[in-house]
């Protein structure tokens, strides 16, 4: 990875039927507490915190977002949520994204919904949220941040920069439907802990699959939660270089 001067932020909306920020600190999970700066967690760290209204909108947007289907009593919290905390995070490592997931979900113990990111535009119903929190491995942030796009030429990521990696983009006629080679390729870099830049191969037992060829620059603003300052990386089949050549 490159060496960014700004620390990529996460931030995550988190909807809530509580009636008052009593009831709210109240249900919170021992070792918790609400401060005048934000949530401090269990060992003493803390993550901004801010409190915003409901509109009629956020309801539908975090449902059709959702990875999977929410259960029904998140549903129903969600129908009558009074309240949506916003966290603001630093990310930029497994580890800060990971500890973002655990001051989320002592949201998701006191009784929200689930989690919206605004750095994918995804979402998760509060059980899936701490099913991936408690298990904490790479597979499991990844899955929890990074979402998939695609049009009928290609596929890209959104959400790796929550974890510290360039995003990804490869050509739709190299991958399945389902999208297994980026789920898998996610799964390389987030898992490997290896540098991934132009010119590196991705193989599996077959041999070489894929390779990075060239760095872009990330579609987003900098202003924008979706900003990725790590760029993006396009990948190619290995099969494409050889017909090439």
């Amino acid at each position: 990875m490159n060496r960014i001067e700004t620390t990529p932020e996460i931030t995550l909306r988190i909807p809530g039927d509580w009636s008052g920020f009593k009831e709210l600190e109240d249900r919170l999970p021992q070792g918790y507490q609400l401060g005048p700066e934000g949530l401090v967690l269990p060992d003493g760290s803390q993550v901004e915190l801010s409190v915003q209204k409901p509109d009629q909108q956020f309801a539908s947007i975090f449902q059709s977002a959702c990875r999977k289907p929410p259960q029904e009593s998140e549903l129903e919290v969600l129908r009558n949520y009074r309240v949506k905390i916003g966290l603001m995070a630093p990310g930029g490592s497994l580890e800060a994204a990971l500890r973002a997931m655990q001051a989320a979900g002592a949201f998701v113990r006191a009784g929200a919904a689930g989690v919206f990111i605004d750095n994918s535009a995804l979402a998760h119903g509060g059980s899936d949220w701490l099913a991936m929190t408690d298990d904490g491995g790479p597979d499991a942030i990844s899955f929890a941040f990074v979402s998939i796009v695609h049009d009928p030429r290609e596929f890209w990521t959104m959400g790796m920069h929550v974890m510290g990696y360039p995003d990804l983009r490869m050509n739709a006629a190299d991958i399945s439907d389902r999208g297994e080679a980026v789920v898998e390729t996610i799964r390389y870099i987030c898992g490997s802990g290896r540098t991934v830049d132009v010119g590196h191969i991705l193989a599996d037992e077959y041999g070489p699959q894929f390779q990075v060829v060239a760095k872009l620059k990330g579609e987003f603003e900098p202003s924008s939660p979706m900003h990725n300052p790590y760029g993006q990386l396009r990948i190619i089949s290995a099969k494409d270089i050889a017909s090439g050549n």
